[in-house]
């Protein structure tokens, strides 16, 4: 017989996955391009290994047992720790990460970071670079919960978050805006907040996917919000006159200018600057890879956080 050892393979995670996911040897065997004798035979030297029943067959679906289920899940985290070792290997006899994970805040130039990433692409590197795009609380947790190695446009303070280090990327103004067909375009000014909570917000939605990461700003308790998923996707809705709300005064700069968004002064104030960082995890034992090493050189140079910052193209 068989030993745990001997079966418990790559394969045969995948294999087990296929079947839960069909409900069917049969179907999982046309996914796989082999015969449903083949996957039954597969199934069964795994069970005889472990002793145990995998799938539960007494109905027309096979249905994952309870020990069924904890193999897979074990499986999935065997598979990490197997790519996980391969990356530390690889940067080892490289330097470079395997995979180097940039989250960007929504509300910074994203041009600007696709212009680092195609002078990036000129070294040639061997790592594989992945951009996410995040909002608000989600920026900091793609960074904190290991989703990302290095987050642009965070609010933390140095020292405050172990296991990850910061710099200040800059100040990034907003200005309270809305078309000019809007209600509250007309209205005198300051807007006091009683005026304001009976017109739509519009708000973008913040990535964090624990509940207490998430952070909102801006919004008065019980008024209307429109909640998009970007700050472009809000740029679109402001001008649409679907609401109102504070955007990047950068990205909001040419609409202001061409008359097509009007700028007004709210009783909390219309214009708000929030100061912006950079972070990135130094957890590992191997120091900074080379990718890391590359981000935060071009992060030193003031002129590139200003970009970040300042340079929104219109589209």
């Amino acid at each position: 017989m068989a030993s745990p050892r001997d079966v418990l393979t790559p394969d045969a995670f995948g294999l087990v996955q296929a079947v839960a996911d069909h409900g069917s040897f049969a179907a999982a065997a046309r996914e796989m391009g082999l015969v449903p004798s083949a996957v039954t035979y597969r199934i069964r030297q795994l069970e005889d290994a472990l002793d145990v029943l995998l799938f539960d067959r007494s109905s027309r679906q096979a249905r994952l047992t309870a020990a069924g289920n904890e193999l897979l899940c074990a499986g999935q985290q065997l598979l990490q720790d197997i790519d996980a070792m391969a990356h530390r290997v690889r940067r080892v006899a490289t330097g470079w990460e395997a995979e180097f994970t940039v989250a960007v805040d929504n509300a910074l130039s994203f041009s600007t970071v696709m212009e680092l990433a195609e002078t990036f692409y000129g070294l040639e590197p061997t790592t594989r670079l992945r951009l996410r795009d995040e909002a608000l609380g989600g920026t900091l947790e793609a960074l904190t919960a290991g989703r990302a190695d290095l987050a642009l446009g965070v609010l933390v303070e140095p020292g405050t978050t172990p296991g990850i280090s910061s710099h200040e990327l800059g100040d990034l103004r907003f200005v309270f805006a809305v078309a000019p067909h809007h209600p509250l375009a007309t209205i005198e000014e300051p807007i006091a907040d009683e005026v304001l909570i009976r017109h739509r917000a519009v708000a973008v939605s913040d990535s964090a996917q624990q509940r207490g990461n998430a952070l909102t700003y801006g919004l008065l308790a019980g008024q209307d919000v429109l909640t998009v998923p970007s700050m472009r996707a809000k740029l679109d809705a402001q001008l649409r006159g679907l609401g109102g709300g504070f955007l990047p005064e950068p990205l909001a700069r040419p609409y202001l200018e061409a008359g097509r968004l009007v700028a007004r002064e709210i009783q909390r104030g219309s214009r708000r600057t929030i100061r912006l960082s950079y972070a990135w995890r130094n957890t590992s034992a191997l120091g900074p890879g080379r990718a890391l090493q590359w981000w935060l050189a071009q992060l030193e140079s003031a002129t590139t956080r200003a970009a970040l910052l300042e340079r929104h193209r219109a589209g």
